[in-house]
């Protein structure tokens, strides 16, 4: 029998149907990178980079694709406030 905590860590953006589809026309860098989200968030772009191994411009392009899609948001980084950090919209 499952608990509470379980039927949540379950229950991720990436498991609600609309935000799947919505990333589905997305490149495979924005699906890495959600992917990257989903288990770490929230994340500067540095952050995103090193995880991913992606290139620093190709972090930037598919962060730019995942917000257009309306898929994740920032805010300033709590430890340093001159960096942006991003989590995948519930």
């Amino acid at each position: 029998m499952s608990t509470h905590a379980e039927k949540q860590a379950a229950e991720t953006p990436l498991s609600n149907p609309d935000f799947r589809e919505r990333l589905r026309e997305l490149p495979p860098s924005a699906k890495l990178v959600a992917k990257v989200l989903e288990d770490q968030a929230p994340m500067s772009q540095g952050e995103l980079a090193e995880d991913s191994l992606l290139p620093d411009r190709t972090v930037r392009y598919a962060l730019n694709r995942l917000a257009e899609a309306e898929l994740v948001e920032s805010r300033y980084s709590f430890r340093d406030a001159r960096k942006q950090v991003y989590f995948l919209v519930e």
